[in-house]
């Protein structure tokens, strides 16, 4: 189990759409185990493959109060979701010091691979379905300030650039 480092934004991988994944095997465990301890580390609660370099349609979220409940999924795929909406802060570690409140589904229904390599549905509500969808969309090479207005999003991109600038 180790840390990963995070790409930084601008690398061309993060906008790239994730592989399948075969099968749940000693490999994908592996990364699981070092996708947990990074996110954990970060401090967050959820990370997809690809934000760490590995172009595969993994991920992990917790979003228990004691962070015991770590969920790891391969090839996750929104079945449902609900009419209503949610709002939170969303951030991301490849694209530090910036957030935005981003309005997602409050519910959904995601099918995935799980630990032991079963297909799985299962419904999420509130952070959980947030974080899923946030990890979704990095599997799918997207970030979470595509969900803003084209001004929003400049304006982000460009507090981002100048905090970078400062070191």
């Amino acid at each position: 189990m180790a840390r990963r480092a995070f790409l930084p934004w601008g690398d061309p991988r993060l906008r790239k759409i994730a592989a399948p994944v075969d099968a749940v095997n000693d490999a994908v465990c592996a990364l699981w185990s070092d996708m947990i301890d990074t996110m954990y580390a970060m401090p967050g609660v959820g990370l997809a493959a690809p934000q760490i370099g590995e172009m595969l349609r993994l991920a992990v979220v917790d979003c228990s109060s004691n962070k015991d409940q770590p969920l790891r999924m391969a090839n996750p795929e929104i079945l449902h979701t609900s009419g209503k909406m949610s709002e939170y802060d969303e951030a991301s570690p490849n694209l530090p010091g910036v957030s935005a409140k981003i309005k997602r589904p409050r519910a959904l229904t995601v099918a995935f691979l799980n630990a032991e390599g079963a297909r799985v549905e299962q419904d999420f509500v509130g952070l959980w379905a947030t974080s899923v969808q946030h990890q979704i969309d990095h599997l799918n090479g997207r970030m979470f300030f595509d969900h803003l207005s084209a001004v929003k999003r400049r304006m982000l991109l460009a507090k981002a650039a100048k905090l970078a600038r400062r070191g």
